[in-house]
Protein backbone atom coordinates (compact mmCIF):
# COMPACT_ATOMS: atom_id res chain seq x y z
CA UNK A 1 0.00 0.00 0.00
CA UNK A 2 1.25 3.47 -0.88
CA UNK A 3 1.22 6.18 1.72
CA UNK A 4 1.55 9.07 -0.72
CA UNK A 5 0.05 9.69 -4.14
CA UNK A 6 2.16 10.64 -7.18
CA UNK A 7 0.97 14.24 -6.74
CA UNK A 8 2.03 14.30 -3.09
CA UNK A 9 5.46 12.80 -3.78
CA UNK A 10 6.06 15.23 -6.64
CA UNK A 11 4.89 18.20 -4.55
CA UNK A 12 7.09 17.33 -1.57
CA UNK A 13 10.21 16.96 -3.70
CA UNK A 14 9.47 20.09 -5.78
CA UNK A 15 9.05 22.15 -2.59
CA UNK A 16 12.23 20.68 -1.10
CA UNK A 17 14.05 21.59 -4.30
CA UNK A 18 12.84 25.20 -3.99
CA UNK A 19 13.81 25.31 -0.30
CA UNK A 20 17.34 24.10 -1.04
CA UNK A 21 17.56 26.69 -3.82
CA UNK A 22 16.74 29.33 -1.18
CA UNK A 23 19.50 28.02 1.07
CA UNK A 24 21.99 27.93 -1.78
CA UNK A 25 21.14 31.47 -2.92
CA UNK A 26 21.42 32.73 0.65
CA UNK A 27 24.78 31.01 1.15
CA UNK A 28 26.07 32.37 -2.17
CA UNK A 29 24.92 35.87 -1.23
CA UNK A 30 26.62 35.66 2.16
CA UNK A 31 29.78 34.31 0.58
CA UNK A 32 29.80 37.20 -1.90
CA UNK A 33 29.12 39.83 0.77
CA UNK A 34 31.68 38.41 3.19
CA UNK A 35 34.24 37.96 0.40
CA UNK A 36 35.20 34.67 2.04
CA UNK A 37 34.05 31.10 2.42
CA UNK A 38 30.81 30.65 4.38
CA UNK A 39 31.08 27.71 6.83
CA UNK A 40 27.76 26.10 5.87
CA UNK A 41 28.13 26.63 2.10
CA UNK A 42 29.31 23.07 1.48
CA UNK A 43 26.43 21.53 3.46
CA UNK A 44 23.83 23.69 1.70
CA UNK A 45 25.32 22.90 -1.70
CA UNK A 46 25.41 19.19 -0.89
CA UNK A 47 21.76 19.24 0.23
CA UNK A 48 20.74 21.12 -2.90
CA UNK A 49 22.61 18.72 -5.16
CA UNK A 50 21.06 15.69 -3.45
CA UNK A 51 17.52 17.10 -3.70
CA UNK A 52 18.12 18.17 -7.31
CA UNK A 53 19.02 14.59 -8.24
CA UNK A 54 16.08 13.24 -6.24
CA UNK A 55 13.75 15.64 -8.07
CA UNK A 56 14.96 14.39 -11.44
CA UNK A 57 14.45 10.73 -10.41
CA UNK A 58 11.00 11.45 -8.92
CA UNK A 59 10.06 13.34 -12.09
CA UNK A 60 10.96 10.32 -14.22
CA UNK A 61 9.03 7.90 -11.98
CA UNK A 62 5.95 10.13 -11.67
CA UNK A 63 6.10 11.03 -15.37
CA UNK A 64 6.17 7.38 -16.41
CA UNK A 65 3.37 6.57 -13.98
CA UNK A 66 1.26 9.44 -15.29
CA UNK A 67 2.14 8.55 -18.90
CA UNK A 68 3.71 11.87 -19.76
CA UNK A 69 5.71 11.89 -22.96
CA UNK A 70 9.50 11.86 -22.87
CA UNK A 71 9.62 15.53 -23.84
CA UNK A 72 7.40 16.53 -20.93
CA UNK A 73 9.42 14.41 -18.50
CA UNK A 74 12.63 16.10 -19.70
CA UNK A 75 11.09 19.59 -19.56
CA UNK A 76 9.78 19.05 -16.01
CA UNK A 77 13.15 17.62 -14.91
CA UNK A 78 14.87 20.69 -16.37
CA UNK A 79 12.56 22.91 -14.30
CA UNK A 80 14.93 22.22 -11.39
CA UNK A 81 17.72 24.22 -13.05
CA UNK A 82 16.38 27.77 -12.51
CA UNK A 83 15.43 28.66 -8.93
CA UNK A 84 11.82 27.97 -7.90
CA UNK A 85 10.58 26.75 -11.29
CA UNK A 86 9.78 23.33 -9.81
CA UNK A 87 6.93 25.07 -7.95
CA UNK A 88 5.67 26.55 -11.22
CA UNK A 89 5.89 23.12 -12.86
CA UNK A 90 3.92 21.57 -9.99
CA UNK A 91 1.15 24.18 -10.27
CA UNK A 92 0.92 23.86 -14.06
CA UNK A 93 0.88 20.05 -13.95
CA UNK A 94 -1.84 20.03 -11.33
CA UNK A 95 -3.98 22.57 -13.23
CA UNK A 96 -3.77 20.35 -16.31
CA UNK A 97 -4.71 17.26 -14.31
CA UNK A 98 -1.36 15.64 -15.03
CA UNK A 99 -0.74 14.66 -11.41
CA UNK A 100 -4.19 13.16 -10.82
CA UNK A 101 -4.68 9.53 -9.88
CA UNK A 102 -2.76 6.93 -8.00
CA UNK A 103 0.16 4.65 -8.65
CA UNK A 104 -0.33 2.16 -11.49
CA UNK A 105 0.59 -1.04 -9.68
CA UNK A 106 -1.68 -3.38 -11.63
CA UNK A 107 -2.27 -3.97 -15.33
CA UNK A 108 -5.53 -2.77 -16.88
CA UNK A 109 -7.17 -3.29 -20.27
CA UNK A 110 -5.13 -0.38 -21.61
CA UNK A 111 -2.83 -1.81 -24.33
CA UNK A 112 0.02 0.38 -23.08
CA UNK A 113 0.11 -1.74 -19.91
CA UNK A 114 1.58 -4.59 -21.95
CA UNK A 115 4.69 -2.54 -22.77
CA UNK A 116 7.84 -3.87 -21.02
CA UNK A 117 8.58 -0.45 -19.49
CA UNK A 118 5.09 -0.35 -17.95
CA UNK A 119 5.50 -3.86 -16.54
CA UNK A 120 8.92 -2.91 -15.12
CA UNK A 121 7.47 0.27 -13.57
CA UNK A 122 4.53 -1.64 -12.05
CA UNK A 123 6.90 -4.18 -10.49
CA UNK A 124 8.81 -1.38 -8.72
CA UNK A 125 5.68 0.59 -7.80
CA UNK A 126 4.20 -2.52 -6.18
CA UNK A 127 7.23 -2.49 -3.84
CA UNK A 128 7.32 1.15 -2.68
CA UNK A 129 9.76 0.64 0.20
CA UNK A 130 12.20 -1.20 -2.03
CA UNK A 131 11.83 1.49 -4.71
CA UNK A 132 12.39 4.26 -2.15
CA UNK A 133 15.47 2.47 -0.81
CA UNK A 134 16.93 2.01 -4.29
CA UNK A 135 16.18 5.62 -5.27
CA UNK A 136 17.71 7.08 -2.10
CA UNK A 137 20.70 4.72 -2.36
CA UNK A 138 21.19 5.61 -6.01
CA UNK A 139 21.00 9.34 -5.34
CA UNK A 140 23.45 8.97 -2.44
CA UNK A 141 25.80 7.01 -4.72
CA UNK A 142 25.64 9.56 -7.53
CA UNK A 143 26.08 12.42 -5.04
CA UNK A 144 29.14 10.68 -3.56
CA UNK A 145 30.60 10.10 -7.03
CA UNK A 146 30.09 13.77 -7.92
CA UNK A 147 31.82 14.79 -4.70
CA UNK A 148 34.82 12.65 -5.62
CA UNK A 149 34.89 14.10 -9.14
CA UNK A 150 34.72 17.63 -7.75
CA UNK A 151 32.90 20.83 -8.68
CA UNK A 152 32.41 21.96 -12.27
CA UNK A 153 35.32 24.03 -13.47
CA UNK A 154 37.73 22.55 -10.92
Amino acid sequence: MHLLSPKQVFRIVSILEAITWSGLLLAMGLRYLAQQEVPFFFAVGLAHGFVFLAFVVVTVIVGLNQRWGLGRIALVALSALPPYVTIVADVLLERRGMLAGGWRTEATDDPRDAHPLDRFLRWWLARPWLLATVVVGGVVGVTAALLVIGPPGG
